[in-house]
């Protein structure tokens, strides 16, 4: 399941912030208890956001490695373009330009994946991917069939590198953060907004820099989420790459 950064803001800032209120004004019982145990409560309390600051950190990170891990692949992928490109001159002239030419198609096809948001554009995109890949695997078997040797099994292995670098990089574009996870952080997100609640001495009314904290806390989770959300987020991967790839191909 795909957590999506504004709604992700959202939602928990309003959780956090009713939480917060709830408990500044409701467990009177709590609260007389951590009112005769104050140094105790703010040990439990000082424990409970520590835990959840390690945890929104330790998330943070793996978002981060993550998004670092796309963007390696996003060069590994137009180093695999170049390669074979260049050793598709090995092939007779005929099987070469049309083994180009198909890894010119396939290159737009690929920048198209990194740079669209449309749903029904990106669904396009995969069968095309996939027709140019079948085609491309067909230009370079025939001729390597046809002429067996280590000339054109590079070739062969140029092409595979491509299909190969295409699927690790789908395949880290739905490696995400589980939704489990993001539940289990919001709950203790919410109990600590509790806690920091009841720790309130006899509020006359709801302190309005109690809404501080669920605010940082909500763009921490809007962050995590954004970094997770390659496509759909404001810090996505950009194709600079590919990019510079496809003008060095096609104005060479």
């Amino acid at each position: 399941m795909i957590v999506l950064p504004v709604p992700a803001f959202i939602f928990t800032l309003v959780v956090l912030t009713a939480a917060t209120r709830l408990g500044t004004t409701r467990f009177e019982r709590l609260r007389a208890e951590a009112d005769a145990a104050r140094e105790e409560f703010r040990v439990i309390q000082a424990a409970t956001l520590t835990l959840l600051g390690l945890i929104i950190s330790f998330t943070f990170s793996m978002a981060l490695d993550r998004y670092e891990e796309r963007k390696a692949f996003e060069s590994a992928e137009s180093s695999a373009i170049a390669t074979a490109y260049m050793r598709a001159t090995l092939l007779p002239p005929a099987d070469a330009a049309r083994v180009r030419s198909l890894l010119v198609s396939y290159l737009e096809q690929r920048l198209t994946f990194y740079e669209t948001r449309s749903l029904r554009t990106l669904a396009e995109t995969h069968l095309a991917t996939a027709r140019i890949e079948g085609l491309l695997w067909e230009a370079v078997t025939v001729p390597a069939g046809q002429n067996p040797n280590s000339i054109t099994a590079l070739v062969v292995t140029s092409v595979n590198d491509v299909v190969r670098t295409q699927g690790d990089t789908h395949a880290s574009w739905n490696n995400r953060v589980p939704f489990t996870a993001w539940m289990m952080m919001g709950s203790i997100a919410f109990f600590a907004m509790l806690l920091v609640g009841i720790g309130i001495q006899r509020p006359a009314r709801f302190p309005q820099i109690l809404g501080v904290l669920p605010l940082i806390i909500a763009i921490a989770f809007f962050l995590i989420a954004d970094v997770e959300s390659p496509r759909l987020g404001i810090i996505s991967v950009v194709p600079d790459n590919l990019r510079e790839l496809s003008g060095t191909l096609l104005h060479p």
